[in-house]
């Protein structure tokens, strides 16, 4: 709390903004940690090592995982039904 403070100080200057502020951090919480929640679950389900250290350690506000999830895995899928 304090680090975004100093980082955004227009931000918790008023008591609006504050309110508002906090939301968004809680609302961008939330949605990385659902999809990461879910890419995460999918990797460790498949056997996929690499994608599941890889999405633990990359933090990229879910756009990763939801890629994971709606096309690397499908490929990796794919690839394994066909051999």
């Amino acid at each position: 709390m304090i680090f975004l403070m100093q980082q955004f100080p227009f931000m918790f200057a008023n008591p609006e903004l504050r309110f508002l502020g906090m939301a968004l951090f809680l609302v961008v919480i939330a949605w990385s940690v659902i999809w990461k929640g879910f890419a995460l679950w999918k990797a460790a389900r498949a056997g996929s090592k690499e994608w599941f250290v890889a999405l633990l350690i990359i933090n990229t506000l879910g756009i990763l995982e939801i890629l994971y999830l709606y096309i690397f895995s499908k490929r990796a899928k794919a690839s394994v039904d066909a051999q």
